[in-house]
């Protein structure tokens, strides 16, 4: 049960980098490869576009929650 749970909280949070890629892509096209590029600029983007880019972040959020229960399950 522990490796399903770690297994559907990655694939959640692939679902919300592919989203907040989606949303810094749709603000600027150089937002959207800022982001690719660095981490520090996924940081700013949350910060300055948080309504954009909070769903994403949360979705993340909550497949790192799903993978951390899966850990202790596991062991």
């Amino acid at each position: 049960m522990a490796s399903v749970l770690m297994i559907l909280g990655w694939i959640v949070v692939i679902i919300g980098s592919i989203l907040f890629l989606v949303a810094a892509f749709s603000e600027n096209i150089l937002w959207g490869i800022a982001c690719l590029i660095s981490g520090f600029a996924g940081l700013f983007f949350l910060i300055f576009h948080w309504e954009e880019a909070k769903t994403p972040f949360l979705i993340q959020l909550a497949g790192f929650g799903i993978i951390f229960i899966g850990m202790i399950m596991g062991g």
